[in-house]
């Protein structure tokens, strides 16, 4: 995918952000109220490692603004999107944001650093041995649900992996996870699937990553009642087609994959 072009509105005022004017006088306001003490704080001693105090208001405020940035993104596309809009929803001024970001693609990139590594987590997790060792209608309950409840509880995941404006970091790095997965779940499939050739399973796996995506389009796009629904037919898809292949019969020990 082509790589985003940055964000230029930090430093010329165009649509996507404040004026540098702005955008300064800001940052110094901010910058003051950081750098006087409270009544119940001191001020900092000379050197490079800053007060604990501070440092957390720093993460608070980034955690603030990414998850402000998560909201716009999910209701106006990152496209569309604008380094002002983030900071109306974070409440903040502008100058407050750039003092932590310099344009959108930084926001994006930082949101989508943090989304993948859990990602990574939540899959982890779900390819569990003891949890792929269970039989077929259990398996699929143990691996599918974790995977559905993050995409879910994280709508901004599925904005920032797709669509040609996404940063090309975001992109690289979500293609080399979705290859991994691929990979770990041919894995299963050959413990389970021995005697299958190594380009069946690839094709039986890669069918299976396919219909799990497009189910779970159809289950982002509903909520409610009509979202669990739709979770109960990807699984029925899902096992109806396995069952013949897999049926009960215990897997193999498989490789370990990354």
């Amino acid at each position: 995918m082509p790589e985003a072009r940055a964000d230029k509105s930090a430093a010329t005022g165009g649509p996507g952000g404040a004026s540098t004017t702005e955008a300064t006088a800001g940052a110094m306001a901010e910058g003051a109220e950081a750098a006087t003490p409270g009544p119940a704080e001191t001020a900092p001693a000379a050197g490079p490692t800053r007060p604990r105090r501070r440092q957390a208001r720093g993460e608070a405020r980034i955690a603030q603004l990414l998850r402000a940035a998560a909201d716009v993104f999910c209701t106006n596309g990152y496209t569309a999107s604008s380094t002002n809009a983030i900071a109306r929803e974070a409440g903040v001024s502008p100058g407050t944001l750039y003092q932590f970001f310099p344009n959108k693609e930084a926001i994006a990139v930082e949101l989508g650093d943090r989304l993948l590594a859990r990602w990574r987590d939540t899959y982890g997790a779900a390819f569990d041995q003891s949890r792929v060792e269970q039989p077929l209608d259990s398996m699929l309950d143990a691996v599918l649900d974790p995977l559905i409840a993050f995409n879910c509880e994280n709508p901004a995941f599925a904005v920032l992996m797709h669509g040609s404006e996404i940063p090309g970091r975001i992109t690289e790095e979500h293609d080399t996870l979705h290859a991994t997965m691929l990979t770990r779940v041919e894995a299963v499939l050959a413990g389970h699937l021995p005697d299958m050739p190594a380009p069946q399973v690839h094709r039986v796996a890669d069918m299976i990553f396919m219909v799990f995506k497009a189910g779970l389009d159809l289950i982002m796009a509903h909520e409610g009642e009509e979202r669990a629904a739709y979770i109960r037919e990807l699984k029925t898809v899902l096992f109806r087609y396995l069952d013949p292949l897999v049926g009960d019969a215990p897997p193999h020990p498989a490789a370990p994959t990354p």
